[in-house]
């Protein structure tokens, strides 16, 4: 069994993949990841929520953070909710990583 990962917001998949929730805050004056919140990571998204501009670029602002291709990510859960639950096709270590150059309280 593998031990917890260091941040509440992600879960390791087991296969290769991990799973990341966010909180997402559409219509910010720019995109950025800004901490946690309720187990998610929180961030902000200069995109509207119509006609899923919001979750294309969660996607893709998310593919660019980690330098994976977008159909590395996938919303699973959330689509419409402002809380989403990501499959990425990346190792949890790897992610966990990401979270830790971002410079975040846990």
């Amino acid at each position: 069994m593998t031990p917890p990962p260091r941040w509440p917001c992600l879960t390791d998949l087991g296969d290769g993949g991990s799973a990341l929730m966010v909180s997402v805050q559409p219509g910010a004056k720019r995109t950025e990841a800004v901490g946690l919140h309720d187990g998610a990571l929180r961030v902000r998204l200069a995109a509207v929520p119509v006609d899923g501009r919001a979750n294309e670029a969660m996607v893709a602002w998310l593919a660019g953070q980690l330098a994976l291709p977008r159909r590395a990510i996938e919303i699973r859960q959330g689509a419409s909710s402002r809380r989403k639950r990501l499959v990425i096709d990346a190792p949890v270590a790897s992610v966990s990583d990401w979270l830790d150059r971002l410079g975040l309280s846990r």
